[in-house]
């Protein structure tokens, strides 16, 4: 949003993962001004009413999806074909899922029967404005929508049948847009951007992400010498899934009050040891957790009684099968699980995981982090087959994890 808006932004506190890294010179390549000043501060100048710019190179996002999804939606709206790939993992990613509203909205692409990456987004200024219901509860659908809406004529709709993270709903507004939500009957949200809006650049410091901090708050639950504070994590409602599940397997997170940063409220969050039961997870939690499924099924690895998710068939195709990566995760070291179409269940162990297995992270970093997490309690150390890909989007995992007393090495 830096990179579309009017002026020079300034933001502090980023998360410099790959992804981000690779979204930032995205922006670069269609003809924002991006420096990286260091210390996570960043300096973006956008391109404004002058619009974005012919890339002369394949814009190549390595594993992230929220970045190419984006970025599809965002060229949508400009009379340019942008050439996108990415690695192994997202080049096996569903895009279809984008491209069939960008296509709605006039923009071309030159993806083959599969729609999957390598292609050309080929947008219009001749964009035209949508109402569109996404058939999957996808931020990422959702919020390209949005971005190509800003350049369409006409007032974009989306219509969620289930609330999705609202990020950047606040940041748009942040940046100066309007937009309307509107909560609909069953629980669902119509969300409207009139195109032709300009966005203004702000300086915004970045909450702390509420991902990354989940494999903290994890290993203070499962360890029995120390407790665990995370500071600055963003407190979203869209976003807080894993805790409020912690919560009800008995976990007991402490959170006060830390401000607030772009929109978005913070909170310090607490995680002590904590004895946990299993528990059947609220549907209607899943969206608000989707990323954190992984860390949960370590949880109730330790748990004592059954931990059960259904509704998460949208965990199939992540960075990887993260239902059949998971499920394969758990038995390597020595836990009962049962893979589901839409889920999975787990058997617990009640505190008393055997460990000891060798873990294929599929180039999946949750999977890698979540394995690592589950050695540092396990009764026998957990190896993993690759850690490269956690620089993803935790490139100060290993780092955090050795200063709470972790025995983390590579062989």
């Amino acid at each position: 949003m830096g990179g579309l808006a009017e002026g020079t932004s300034q933001f502090s506190g980023l998360l410099e993962g790959e992804d981000v890294l690779r979204t930032g010179w995205a922006m670069e390549a269609l003809g924002a001004d991006v420096k990286q000043l260091g210390g996570g501060k960043w300096q973006v100048t956008g391109v404004g009413r002058k619009g974005l710019s012919q890339p002369d190179k394949v814009l190549d996002f390595g594993n992230s999806g929220t970045g190419s999804r984006l970025i599809m939606g965002v060229v949508a709206g400009y009379p340019i074909a942008v050439e996108m790939t990415g690695d192994a993992s997202l080049r096996s990613r569903p895009m279809k899922r984008i491209l069939t509203p960008l296509r709605l909205m006039r923009a071309l692409d030159t993806s083959g029967p599969d729609g999957q990456l390598p292609f050309s987004i080929v947008g219009t200024d001749d964009l035209k404005a949508i109402t569109y219901s996404p058939p999957h509860a996808s931020a990422q659908i959702k919020s390209a929508v949005m971005l190509a809406g800003l350049s369409a004529d006409g007032t974009t709709i989306v219509e969620e049948a289930k609330p999705t993270r609202d990020h950047t709903e606040r940041m748009l507004r942040g940046f100066g847009a309007t937009v309307d939500v509107t909560p609909q009957p069953g629980g669902g949200m119509r969300i409207a951007v009139e195109g032709g809006q300009a966005l203004s650049a702000i300086e915004a410091a970045i909450p702390g992400d509420p991902s990354s901090a989940a494999f903290l708050i994890a290993a203070g639950i499962l360890s029995p010498e120390g407790d665990v504070v995370v500071e600055g994590v963003m407190s979203n409602p869209t976003r807080s899934g894993f805790f409020d599940v912690a919560n009800l397997m008995g976990a007991h997170l402490g959170a006060e009050e830390a401000g607030d940063a772009a929109g978005e409220r913070l909170i310090n969050l607490h995680a002590g040891a904590a004895a946990l039961k299993g528990k059947a997870v609220p549907e209607r939690l899943v969206p608000s957790m989707i990323d954190e499924f992984p860390i949960l099924a370590v949880l109730a690895a330790f748990a004592e009684g059954d931990t059960i998710v259904t509704g998460a068939e949208e965990l199939r195709v992540k960075e990887s099968d993260r239902i059949g990566a998971t499920v394969a995760m758990l038995r390597a070291n020595g836990v009962e699980a049962e893979e589901r179409p839409d889920g999975f269940a787990v058997q617990g162990c009640a505190g008393k995981v055997p460990g000891g297995g060798l873990v294929e992270t599929h180039h999946d970093h949750r999977i890698a982090m979540s394995a690592l997490i589950m050695g540092t309690a396990a009764q026998n150390p957990v190896r993993v087959d690759d850690i490269s890909m956690i620089d993803t989007s935790y490139p100060d995992f290993l780092s955090h994890m050795a200063e709470l007393g972790a025995d983390i090495s590579e062989t």
